[in-house]
Parts: structure tokens; C-alpha cells; sequence
């Protein structure tokens, strides 16, 4: 299995930017597909982005595309959300999840953190 444990989430001003880390450990070698979801209050789970760990190719939803990158480094086996311009509306509990080659889940996204809030405050 993979084990997920996200930080870096706090309580920012609107247009300033975090860093949010995600440390997975367990079977890597297995994982696909890293993601970024966000659920805000009274709202559904949304995807956010996503990298394949080996390509390091990355996919983003169309609201944070050119505020946010997803980035990893493959020595630390740890995925990164840089967010910048950040908007009350990106305030959320963000949740690092991933996916493996050979997932059971619907999908695919089998192995979740614990999440970590970001709070934007205007």
C-alpha cells in the first residue's frame, strides 16, 4: 500500500502563495499518477491537478491552471502544489491522493492523505 501525509496548508491573504507537500512512502514504485483535490465548504470533492511520477507529465483543471503547478522530486518521493494568486475561492481542504498502475478504485485514485486547509482570506 502507499501511505499519504500532505502539509504546508494555512491561513493566507488573497494574491499571496503557498507550497503544499505531499510525502507518500510504501509501495511508490506502484503509483501512476500523483493528484491534487480540493473540497471546499458546502461543496463537492474537485480535482485540481494531477503529475505521472515517471513522465512527470501534468494535467490541471481549468480554475487554478495558470496560478498552480504540481511538481515532483523523485529523490524525496514527495509531490508538490505551488499556489500562487491565491482567492478566497481556493479555500479548501486540500487532499493528496494517488493512483496506481493497477488501481481498484473507480477512479483509480486508491490511496488518500489526510489533508491539510487552506484558509484565503480577502
Amino acid at each position: 500500500q502507499v501511505q499519504l501525509v500532505e502539509s504546508g496548508g494555512g491561513l493566507v491573504q488573497a494574491g499571496d502563495s503557498l507550497r503544499l507537500s505531499c510525502a507518500a512512502s510504501g509501495r511508490i514504485f506502484s503509483v501512476y499518477n500523483m493528484g491534487w483535490f480540493r473540497q471546499a465548504p458546502g461543496k463537492e470533492r474537485e480535482f485540481v491537478a494531477r503529475i505521472t511520477w515517471s513522465s512527470g507529465s501534468t494535467y490541471y483543471t481549468d480554475s487554478v491552471k495558470e496560478r498552480f503547478t504540481i511538481s515532483r522530486d523523485n529523490a524525496k518521493n514527495t509531490v508538490y502544489l505551488l499556489m500562487n494568486s491565491l482567492k478566497p475561492e481556493d479555500t479548501a481542504v486540500y487532499y493528496c491522493a494517488a493512483a496506481p498502475y493497477l488501481a481498484t478504485s473507480g477512479n483509480g485514485y486508491q490511496y488518500w492523505g489526510q489533508g491539510t486547509q487552506v484558509t484565503v482570506s480577502s
